[in-house]
């Protein structure tokens, strides 16, 4: 598939790594030609120099044999344009990024259908989402869903109070008394593993479990010596976009929040925008006016301001002073794996999660139902259908070629979900869940195509 990429930021780059290591034919447009080089001598891309919203520049990169074309320059008015330049070459789909909270009224004029674009997306709108299904795990740092919600994959650290610690994970198996869950993956020293029944949890370790939704209250304690719930009590840093999205949404769910904003005016435009939140105005930074709001006895903080150094410290402060859980937003996305030694729980670069959610769009269709790419990890997980084939009628999972750094967590089976063993056998039309590394991914995707 050729694939043209408008944009050359953190999320046209992170789209480039993540497409081009599957082999697909990507162009990258954006004006910048030294960074347009450095990229070229990263990864197996072609690189035109020029403004995406010039049709001679698209024509020049071939836009006319271009199957997906995806703009995602800082700027609406260029990813708009050049989304509806690529609409005259018959392009068949078309991805845009945009800020501007005009185009999400589903009364606009402007909306996708009305555009002719198959996907608008909001860093913002993403970012929000996914901070509050983060919120809702409150044990967990991610958490991704599968089989209408059915199925979730989440992750966790290893404490050394874990139960887990030291313990071959067959024996965990044996020992699991009915509960049903397979642990996908460990994380140890930047390195994703897909482990075997000899391997042990050891403390530190980020671990990914795939387990059924209703099952997870029972999981937890028997892995972790922990139980998720939703928070009771929340800190917004930061009155901005982010901040009163997540706001609004943990009102919804019925959750107390106040909301920490050092701008009086914007503090004015945040309580009209919000109807329960409590909106005080002094910077997040301020020690003796966290406390007395009660920032120890917080369940959960989260820092949204538009200053990573900010949301840094914000999230430090209040982990020193109690709090149990701290989300933090960061814009630079390289310093993600760094945060976590310095005790911030959770860290999300909004151009990630953006790019992340264009490549779910991307890769559904076809076998494949939906995906979820991990952030600080180079696993994926993919929920697919299996084929109607007479090679996979009734075939146990030990018997299907599962190429190594690669696993099936789960297998869906119409309003029945199962967490499978070896022996378990698939059927055509199940949905299968199935955790894999970059190396496995072109196996896997060519197996169940």
């Amino acid at each position: 598939m050729r694939i043209m990429i408008v944009g050359a930021g953190q999320v046209g780059r992170h789209l480039c790594q993540k497409l081009s290591v599957e082999g697909q034919e990507v162009v990258l447009v954006d004006q910048d030609d030294a960074k347009l080089r450095r990229l070229e001598r990263e990864l197996n891309i072609l690189p035109v120099q020029g403004s995406g919203a010039s049709t001679r520049i698209l024509e020049e990169a071939g836009i006319d044999k271009t199957d997906l074309f995806i703009a995602v320059t800082d700027s609406d008015e260029v990813n708009l344009v050049a989304c509806i330049i690529s609409k005259q070459y018959n392009v068949k789909t078309r991805i845009a990024r945009v800020r501007n909270e005009d185009f999400y009224s589903k009364d606009s004029s402007l909306s996708e259908k009305a555009l002719g674009i198959d996907l608008l997306i909001s860093p913002d709108h993403a970012m929000a989402d996914e901070i509050v299904r983060l919120a809702i795990f409150s044990e967990a740092f991610e958490v991704a869903e599968f089989a209408g919600g059915h199925v979730v994959l989440l992750g966790y650290v290893v404490q050394d109070c874990n139960p887990c610690v030291g313990v071959p994970l067959e024996q965990l198996k044996t020992a699991e008394s009915g509960l049903r869950f397979v642990i996908a993956a460990i994380t140890r020293g930047g390195t994703t593993i897909i482990p075997r029944g000899s391997d042990k949890v050891e403390v530190g370790d980020k671990i990914y479990i795939v387990v059924r939704k209703n099952d997870i209250t029972a999981v937890e304690p028997f892995l972790f010596n922990c139980s998720s719930k939703a928070p009771n009590s929340v800190f917004v840093i930061g009155g901005g976009s982010i901040g009163c999205k997540v706001a609004r949404q943990l009102e919804e769910k019925g959750i107390a929040v106040r909301l920490v904003e050092k701008d009086a005016r914007r503090c004015k435009t945040v309580t009209e925008l919000l109807d329960d939140t409590v909106v005080l105005n002094f910077d997040g930074l301020e020690s003796h006016d966290l406390l007395d709001e009660g920032i120890d006895q917080a369940d959960l903080v989260i820092s949204v301001t538009n200053s990573d150094t900010s949301n840094i410290l914000s999230s430090l402060l209040a982990k020193h002073h109690g709090a149990r859980k701290c989300i933090t937003h960061i814009t630079r996305p390289d310093f993600i794996p760094m945060l976590g030694k310095l005790g911030i729980d959770v860290a999300l670069s909004p151009r990630l999660v953006a790019a992340n959610m264009i490549l779910r769009f991307v890769r559904g269709g076809g076998s494949i139902v939906s995906v979820a790419t991990l952030l600080g990890s180079d696993a994926e997980v993919v929920e697919l259908k299996v084929p109607d084939s007479e090679k996979f009628r009734g075939m146990p999972l030990k018997s299907l070629y599962f190429p190594r750094g690669s696993i099936a967590g789960a297998i869906v089976r119409g309003s029945e979900v199962i967490i499978p063993s070896g022996e378990t056998t698939v059927e055509a039309d199940d949905s299968l869940v199935v955790f894999f590394t970059k190396e496995a991914q072109q196996v896997i995707e060519a197996t169940f195509s």
